[in-house]
């Protein structure tokens, strides 16, 4: 059998395929990783994978483009490597995949190579299928395609009545400086921020939270079964999923944070006063700096930082 035979077997996949010199310079590039990542084989041939195209990094927040790379371990020791990391999509956002590197040698047993096979994390298909059923619905905003502010009242309504049984905790996320992106670039590129921010935050949650666009930069999160402490590790995650989040716009690299206040409803206590502290936990967010997280009592302070746009 020839090349061009398993060429096609590996372009028939549906997960995502790459291959990589010693250099890590991409050599080919499947289909299926153009579905995954949105980037098509003319703009990441000859590419590093390092070079704005994947840019990996863990769920702590760690770039492993320059430490802990899979494929750079497989190329220097012969071994598999795996792992579960958030690429990033040409369209700025983060996807949760799992990737498999496995050396490439040749006929004298000298790594020549290497190539990567990743595909999305099942808990992120199951989620990408529930907002697949809600995006021909009333209870969907148009241009995030995550749910409306009707679908988050009505996911809270649900909740309140079961709250004795299945405590729940909120999540408000507040793009920073939002103003100035819309501002400086344009609507059409503040659409795209989110976008961007709605897909990057539904990347990092787990199967069964909720998310909804609450009103113009802001996201409301709600999660089922949760403790304090999960929400600060959730919010924590996001928080750094937006940081790690950009898009390009003739030329120029755009990214943005986010603040998140949340809080974890306590016995009898109604919607709007588990919001109300929630709210005042991201208000606590803007006027400490932004680009952190605060939970009710929990507070966790993670980076003073603004981010650059």
């Amino acid at each position: 059998m020839d090349t061009d035979f398993y060429k096609d077997v590996l372009m028939a996949l549906s997960d995502g395929v790459y291959v990589v010199n010693k250099k890590r310079e991409i050599l080919f590039w499947s289909d299926g990783a153009e579905k995954v990542t949105g980037y098509s084989s003319s703009e990441v041939l000859g590419k590093r994978c390092a070079d704005n195209v994947l840019c990996h990094v863990t769920a702590e927040g760690e770039e492993l483009c320059t430490k802990g790379c899979p494929l750079r371990s497989t190329i220097r020791n012969g071994n598999l490597a795996e792992a579960d990391v958030f690429l990033h999509h040409k369209l700025g956002h983060r996807v949760p995949v799992t990737v498999k590197a496995t050396p490439l040698k040749d006929q004298a047993g000298k790594v020549v190579g290497a190539v990567e096979f990743f595909s999305q994390l099942s808990s992120q298909d199951n989620f990408l299928a529930e907002l697949e059923k809600l995006r021909n619905t009333a209870l969907t905003d148009r241009l995030t395609k995550v749910g409306n502010r009707r679908f988050g009242e009505i996911t809270l309504e649900n909740l309140t009545r079961k709250a004795s049984d299945t405590p729940y905790g909120l999540l408000f996320v507040d793009i920073d400086h939002f103003k100035h992106v819309n501002d400086t670039w344009g609507h059409s590129v503040g659409d795209d921020v989110l976008r961007m921010v709605a897909n990057s935050v539904s990347s990092g949650l787990r199967t069964g939270d909720a998310i909804s666009r609450w009103g113009g930069e802001e996201f409301l999160l709600i999660l089922p079964s949760s403790t304090v402490q999960e929400l600060v590790t959730i919010g924590e995650r996001l928080r750094m999923l937006v940081e790690k989040s950009w898009l390009e716009y003739q030329g120029t690299i755009i990214k943005v944070t986010a603040s998140i206040g949340g809080a974890m409803v306590t016995k009898g206590e109604d919607v709007t006063s588990v919001l109300q502290r929630a709210d005042k936990q991201l208000y606590f967010c803007k006027s400490n700096g932004r680009n952190m997280v605060s939970i009710d009592d929990a507070i966790l302070i993670t980076n003073k930082h603004t981010g650059g746009i």
